[in-house]
């Protein structure tokens, strides 16, 4: 089995709802679909979801690297050579990403040649995970309205609230707001995404210490090292590492130095074969995982059930699957299904999803079919 074509192909879907939190926007969906053909006709694929504001990644820059370099090197190619590929991938420095995404679409090539979910030749640990959903900005009443639907409907319980506002009050109040609308069944935990100083993010923590909050994400930039590290030894809640930690090496310095208490891991920037890694790690520390969302496409959110259910460590929270009910469409064939708020793990062999050829040549703009 040979890798034999590499096709990179940019699509852009409208959200219903736009996602605004502090280090940005997101009003439409910008995404790369990446496929890999092999030359006995099996194809993986994965999503990629640039995000110019976070990791520098655009998606005429996925698309271009794609093409060039990382066809270069994954082209002719056995997909079970994993190690030797992203030895090549590796050259290339940055683009967390397009390299999560290619090692996914390698994993879905490999399930699909012997017969099994991805689920499964991970670890195949439970059948299921619990979802948390994202709040953005809004006006208190209507992000606990947001909420409540979700948990009337999907029967959500669990739900992260980005913050990272000035003045401190805007996030102070909502807290309140939230937990007063939610009740004390609801898991409520907070994403600055950066957007305070260490100082102020102590200050939000104070303010907020009796309303049972769980974690405290990226409060703020890691590169404020004093500050952060002051930080996370004053905060009551763990402080979880996110941004600050796309790989391994990013995720080791910050819990042995003081920045983190708490780890985020996303496929969608990692893929699976550096998420182990980064899951093992945390594991053999005791530090707790959240599988994270990356505004993720159904495709996505598929990626990050098949590897987060797949070990105990991963499945033990709530993970991020549920922010593609704000895109307006998507490309999958079959939908997800969030029932009593957990999604199941995909038992068909591959990552688990299908591409509906009508909706990839309806959203894809590079004018090709």
């Amino acid at each position: 089995m040979k890798i034999q074509r590499v096709e990179a192909i940019p699509y852009t879907i409208p959200m219903k709802k736009p996602l605004h939190f502090a280090s940005g926007s997101v009003h439409q969906i910008d995404h790369v679909l990446v496929r890999l053909t092999t030359d006995d006709g099996l194809v993986g694929v994965a999503d990629i979801p640039p995000r110019p504001y976070t990791y520098g990644e655009t998606q005429a820059g996925v698309v271009a690297l794609l093409e060039t370099l990382f066809s270069d090197a994954l082209v002719g190619c056995d997909p079970l050579d994993r190690g030797r590929l992203h030895a090549a991938l590796d050259r290339t420095v940055g683009n967390h990403a397009t390299k999560g995404g290619v090692d996914i679409a390698i994993w879905d090539l490999i399930g699909k040649s012997v017969g099994q979910p991805v689920h499964r030749l991970l670890g195949g640990y439970t059948d299921s995970l619990r979802v948390a959903h994202m709040i953005g900005f809004a006006e208190p009443a209507a992000m606990v309205e947001e909420a409540q639907g979700f948990r009337d409907e999907y029967g959500i319980a669990v739900f992260k609230v980005k913050v990272g506002r000035r003045p401190l009050s805007l996030d102070i109040d909502l807290c309140f707001a939230l937990r007063e609308g939610l009740g004390t069944d609801v898991e409520l935990y907070l994403d600055a995404n950066r957007g305070w100083t260490a100082t102020e993010a102590v200050q939000v923590l104070d303010a907020t210490a009796g309303l049972g909050l769980t974690y405290f994400e990226e409060p703020d930039d890691a590169r404020e090292i004093l500050g952060r590290r002051r930080l996370v030894q004053l905060s009551r809640i763990p402080v979880v590492a996110d941004e600050s930690v796309p790989t391994l090496g990013d995720a080791a310095r910050e819990i042995q130095t003081g920045g983190a208490t708490a780890l985020s891991i996303k496929t969608a920037r990692s893929g699976f074969s550096e998420s182990q890694k980064i899951l093992a790690y945390a594991e053999a520390l005791g530090v707790d995982v959240i599988m994270g969302n990356q505004i993720d496409s159904q495709i996505g959110s598929t990626a990050t059930v098949t590897f987060g259910a797949a070990f105990a460590h991963s499945s033990r929270r709530a993970a991020e699957l549920s922010n593609y009910l704000d895109m307006a469409d998507d490309l999958v064939a079959e939908p997800l299904v969030i029932r009593d708020g957990v999604i199941a793990a995909p038992t068909v062999p591959g990552v688990g999803v299908d591409i509906d050829p009508e909706k990839l040549a309806r959203y894809r703009t590079d004018g090709r079919n």
